[in-house]
């Protein structure tokens, strides 16, 4: 049963309807999440497998294959403690679970820029053990793929999960933003898919640059949506949630319409603000991005390619 499971969870067999999930080999760079515990690991098959189904009619028949990992023949080698998959309809997420707190380096690179208290942000410097979700399933909607992650991991709250990262995005979140909330009417699927991007699914950064004055504000990992990440600069951070939602309105639009913003585009973003749009300069290195990066420059009032936001 255990090489069973293993040949599946490395994407050797091949998936059939009512048959049980193999990962998808062909996905090379999975979208991931990460969750950070605050107690020692405790992940029941069964107990996770009720939690998943609970969490939304369309998990109901949602399964949970977990292989306990032999401890590692060094103390203190980064090994996994669990492997497994979790998977339902076209679905399949890869679990990996870790004894040891997740690099502190990573951890930093996502928490530090989040935007929370620093107390909380104390809480998940100081986490015990952590949990990796890779989506390796067959729904090609990037969007799909992250909401699929995102209830996995809203789901290990119940298990001590305190907060989820992408560390691909720079971006952290307490963890029980994704559980389920009465305001959501029960369809806890659609509030995920309704958070705006940059929230968790790419990420919001705001950067001071020595020598520079004011504050940058981008975003990371919207290459993983086929999408530019936005730059913009600001004279202090009195415009962070202004900026925030602009980039949520504008990758919001780009994803459901279609279109394509370029270098020379302009928009109007209010009833006295324009925009137009850039590549970013050899020397804005603070602005690189695995995908393109486009940073957005304010100008006189002038006419428009884009909608307003």
């Amino acid at each position: 049963m255990a090489d069973d499971l293993l040949d599946r969870f490395f994407g050797k067999g091949v998936p059939r309807i009512g048959g049980p999930p193999v990962a998808n080999p062909r996905l090379a760079d999975p979208v991931g999440l990460q969750c950070l515990f605050d107690i020692p690991l405790d992940l029941p098959a069964d107990g996770l497998q009720v939690a998943i189904r609970d969490y939304h009619p369309d998990l109901a028949q949602a399964t949970v294959e977990l292989y306990q990992v032999p401890p590692p023949a060094k103390p203190g080698d980064l090994e996994p403690a669990i492997m497994g998959l979790v998977a339902w309809g076209a679905h399949v997420v890869k679990l990996v679970a870790f004894p040891t707190p997740m690099p502190a380096d990573a951890v930093k690179s996502c928490v530090q820029p989040a935007h929370f208290d620093p107390e909380y942000k104390a809480i998940a410097y100081r986490h015990q053990t952590h949990v990796m979700l890779y989506y390796n399933g067959y729904d090609h909607d990037p969007l799909e793929q992250y909401v699929a992650l995102a209830a996995v991991a809203g789901v290990l709250v119940m298990f001590g999960a305190v907060f989820t990262l992408n560390e691909t995005a720079r971006t952290a979140i307490p963890a029980p933003v994704l559980m389920p909330h009465e305001e959501d009417d029960g369809n806890m699927l659609a509030a995920l898919r309704g958070l705006p991007l940059p929230l968790i699914y790419c990420g919001f950064v705001k950067l001071e640059v020595e020598g520079l004055p004011g504050v940058w504000m981008r975003t990371y990992g919207c290459h993983r949506f086929g999408l530019p990440d936005l730059g913009m600069h600001a004279a202090d951070h009195s415009r962070s949630g202004f900026t925030f939602e602009l980039f949520s309105n504008a990758l919001a639009y780009l994803r459901t319409s279609g279109h394509q913003f370029a270098p020379g585009h302009t928009m109007q973003v209010g009833d006295d603000m324009f925009l137009r749009l850039r590549s970013r300069t050899p020397d804005e290195w603070y602005l690189d991005s695995e995908g393109e990066m486009l940073v957005a420059d304010r100008v006189a009032g002038m006419a428009t390619d884009a909608p307003q936001g």
